[in-house]
């Protein structure tokens, strides 16, 4: 199979080594990690603008590197081509290697944070997509500067008002991190907001699955053209809607 891959950065280094892995010829497009911060509607538009640029008959299916990330896929539609994407909530969820493992994880755990080594390596020192909007990876001496003194010590404490809510930070390690910089990146940031460390084995399987083309068992959506995609709010996390049967409907 010929295959098109569009995938967050967050996952570059585990995206590439699948991709060399697969029996099948994949073209990559990875978009900037700052998509997320666009909100999910905008999110979504952007996504279908690039899905919308792959050529029809091009490839056989097109593949998303996405969990549903904050409904950051809710409505993108299959133009010409099949789409297919993990059910996982987010990107957390795809390292951990199922959406099940993840809840399991979050519910065991409340109040964790998590790192990866995409999330250190791309999130900082790179031009994002919101780089003129206000980021929640922005110092106080930044929104002091851009706010002035009350104001910006206000919007930080209100912006950062969320990590008092963490206890743990945690960070999956997949084995294809180059050396220790990430975790110890990792092990600082944690020290440094009193919260505890903990690392955790990452499993590249629902990766390695999507670009292999093994997408039965109910953990792939498959969005045949004409339908898109729509959140369900539960334990299967994403379902296909048809279009016509909605516009009929209306």
């Amino acid at each position: 199979m010929r295959l098109s891959l569009i995938s967050c950065e967050v996952m570059f280094r585990e995206m590439c080594d699948v991709v060399a892995r697969s029996p099948h010829q994949i073209d990559v497009q990875f978009l900037p990690k700052g998509l997320h911060d666009l909100g999910g509607k905008p999110m979504a538009d952007e996504i279908q603008r690039i899905i919308d640029a792959v050529p029809a008959g091009s490839c056989d299916a097109i593949l998303l590197g996405y969990g549903l990330c904050g409904n950051g896929l809710q409505g993108i539609t299959a133009r010409h081509t099949m789409l297919v994407l993990p059910r996982a909530h987010d990107c957390i969820a795809l390292l951990m290697g199922s959406r099940e493992r993840y809840l399991e994880y979050f519910n065991e755990h409340p109040g964790t944070y998590y790192r990866s080594t995409g999330w250190l390596e791309r999130g900082k020192g790179l031009k994002q997509l919101t780089h003129n909007t206000v980021g929640m990876d922005v110092s106080l001496d930044d929104m002091i500067a851009k706010y002035g003194d009350d104001n910006g010590r206000y919007l930080y404490e209100e912006l950062t008002r969320y990590r008092n809510t963490y206890q743990r930070l945690t960070y999956i390690a997949t084995g294809l991190e180059p050396d220790s910089r990430f975790e110890e990146e990792a092990r600082w940031e944690a020290a440094e907001a009193g919260w505890k460390f903990e690392k955790l084995a990452g499993d590249l399987i629902l990766l390695r699955r999507l670009v292999n083309g093994d997408w039965k068992g109910g953990d792939y959506l498959l969005v045949q053209p004409g339908e898109r995609i729509t959140a369900t709010y539960d334990g299967s996390i994403v379902r296909v809607e048809d279009i016509g049967k909605t516009a009929g409907a209306a």
